[in-house]
């Protein structure tokens, strides 16, 4: 499904408007860079980058949830991001996942959501208590009747970031009480053509029933040619600014790093 014009509204406001704030309200946090000085030797290059570092890392990730909810929209009952999942979780349920985790870990055995899940759900829940942390999703949504529960990464993760996901989302299943979906996904892969391979993933996974990739998630929620698509909308974002970026880089340039 391709998007429709108010959704490539929504979405080119919503970058419009972030693009625009940061343009306005950035500033050179560090005035000196002695060793990238030196090794650059181009002022101009190590403004733009960091201000382009300054953009990925404050922007990305909440941009993507808010895109994710505008993708949603049109053929989802409800979507929202940093959606609280509620419910208990028990002593039984976390010796249950905590197995599974660290079996999958010890690759002793292999992943398979559906029947993770159903180990989970299978226990008898009894002195269950509130957990308040790892208990909100990234984005969220209910279609056709089924609900939909996402944790989004950034696309190269420390070693951790696998194992403590798998452990977030079959923790959502035991506080919703039922099958729930779940995912872990990632904005793009950085190693496209190829597909993604990342020693830190180490089977923990069960792709692509609990972890979609690049057009995988965005097709999920959007329908098939989503990606594309909004690729497409954010590059004609960025060639309306990419005049005011260049500028932008040039007036961070002409405050000179000290170099001691």
């Amino acid at each position: 499904m391709a998007l429709t014009k108010t959704q490539k509204q929504k979405i080119k406001d919503l970058l419009s408007n972030k693009l625009e704030a940061k343009l306005k309200t950035y500033g050179r946090e560090m005035t000196s860079k002695p060793f990238l000085a030196r090794l650059i030797q181009d002022n101009e290059k190590i403004a733009a980058y960091s201000f382009i570092h300054f953009i990925a890392s404050s922007l990305e990730m909440t941009i993507l949830e808010e895109i994710s909810v505008i993708l949603a929209s049109e053929t989802a009952d409800e979507a929202f991001r940093y959606y609280g999942v509620g419910g208990v979780l028990s002593k039984k349920q976390k010796f249950i996942i905590d197995n599974i985790v660290t079996k999958l870990k010890n690759s002793k055995r292999q992943a398979n959501i559906k029947k993770e899940k159903k180990e989970v759900l299978s226990v008898i829940i009894e002195n269950a208590v509130s957990q308040e942390f790892d208990n909100i999703a990234d984005f969220y949504m209910k279609r056709n009747g089924e609900e939909y529960y996402f944790e989004i990464k950034t696309v190269k993760p420390n070693i951790d970031v696998f194992e403590k996901s798998k452990t977030k989302l079959l923790e959502w299943v035991a506080r919703r009480r039922k099958p729930v979906n779940v995912f872990l996904a990632f904005p793009y892969n950085p190693y496209h053509p190829e597909p993604y391979s990342r020693f830190t993933e180490s089977g923990m996974m069960d792709s692509p029933n609990d972890f979609l990739v690049g057009d995988e998630y965005w097709d999920f929620i959007g329908g098939k040619g989503t990606f594309p698509e909004l690729l497409k909308t954010f590059d004609e974002v960025g060639k309306y600014f990419k005049e005011q970026l260049n500028q932008k880089f040039k007036d961070i340039a002409k405050d000179k790093l000290y170099s001691y």
